[in-house]
């Protein structure tokens, strides 16, 4: 597991700092952000920003929209693991946009990942996630895992929910750099306190905290409802086997 670096937004790094001071103004010029509802962030301590995913920008676009409040999301350590000058550009640009690195998988890897958002908010800092857990591919919103919700209900941070719109046309799946003749729309919406559904424990809870923040997104992103989970096709026996069982999504 690679080990996660102080997010405390008391002791940022210079990199981070750097991200903050060029590297944002910088992506501004290029996605042109149309920002609505910024006034609706909380300025201090622990908020998680919950949001639709359509393209790898969005976990770019959100922290720069959200500025001057710091936002902190998870990347995968393969970007953080590179050797060279691709490795060090790699590790140095994700580092300065707020990212930390982590372990893609199930099981422990998904439960450490877990752990490093509590900490980041326990910290009092903002984070950023993606309730479907993978980009759109056909531009639907698709239902939300549970893990934001059991975030939010074992904190007790709020949620923000995020529409994003248009990062899909800026830079699309499989595109190496993104179109600078479309604008992607930010809107954010009202804080939710969802610590009136239960504890963190119940899985209830956590679905309907999901179902509310899924609501807040789609009201916001106004896209078409897939009406169910995103998923690549399984790839294996095993794991058509486990799909048709019912279990809850995370």
């Amino acid at each position: 597991m690679t080990e996660s670096r102080d997010v405390s937004p008391r002791t940022p790094s210079w990199v981070y700092t750097f991200g903050r001071t060029v590297l944002a103004p910088l992506a501004r010029m290029v996605y042109r952000p149309r920002v609505e509802g910024k006034d609706l962030i909380p300025k201090d301590g622990a908020v998680i920003f919950a949001s639709n995913h359509l393209s790898f920008i969005d976990s770019i676009v959100i922290p720069i929209a959200a500025a001057p409040r710091p936002v902190h999301f998870l990347a995968k350590a393969e970007y953080f693991t590179g050797t060279g000058f691709k490795g060090w550009f790699s590790r140095t640009f994700f580092t300065a946009v707020g990212a930390t690195p982590v372990e893609r998988g199930v099981g422990q890897a998904a439960m450490d990942a877990l752990d490093q958002q509590k900490e980041i908010l326990a910290s009092g800092a903002a984070i950023a996630l993606h309730p479907e857990g993978t980009r759109s591919r056909d531009g639907r919103l698709y239902k939300g895992r549970t893990g934001v919700a059991y975030l939010a209900l074992e904190s007790g941070a709020p949620v923000v929910p995020i529409g994003l719109i248009g990062t899909d046309k800026v830079m699309p799946v499989g595109a190496k750099m993104p179109s600078f003749r479309e604008r992607v729309v930010v809107k954010f919406g009202e804080p939710l306190d969802l610590t009136h559904l239960g504890p963190a424990s119940s899985g209830k809870a956590r679905r309907l905290a999901t179902d509310e923040i899924m609501t807040a997104i789609h009201a916001l992103s106004g896209q078409e409802l897939a009406g169910t989970y995103n998923e690549l096709p399984a790839q294996t026996a095993v794991e058509k086997i486990k799909r048709a069982l019912p279990h809850e999504r995370k």
